[in-house]
């Protein structure tokens, strides 16, 4: 498995996600309430990505540990 180029793509989406948020709070015309919706799903996709690639790493790691013990 290519850990590095499924990090390179986690880091990828993780960039665009950043860019909508600072889309949602840089618009003015929202208030805080519409604000608060639009970044709620914004919060919640980076919280389950970044699990996610935790999940792999660790999955990878564990593959080389049982790897290396033959």
């Amino acid at each position: 498995m290519d850990i590095e180029l499924i990090e390179r793509k986690f880091d990828e989406i993780f960039q665009e996600l950043e860019k909508e948020v600072m889309e949602v709070l840089m618009d003015q015309s929202l208030d805080k309430k519409q604000t608060n919706l639009r970044m709620k799903p914004l919060t919640s996709t980076k919280q389950i990505l970044g699990n996610a690639i935790e999940s792999i790493r660790m999955v990878h790691r564990l593959a080389e540990e049982e790897e290396r013990k033959g």
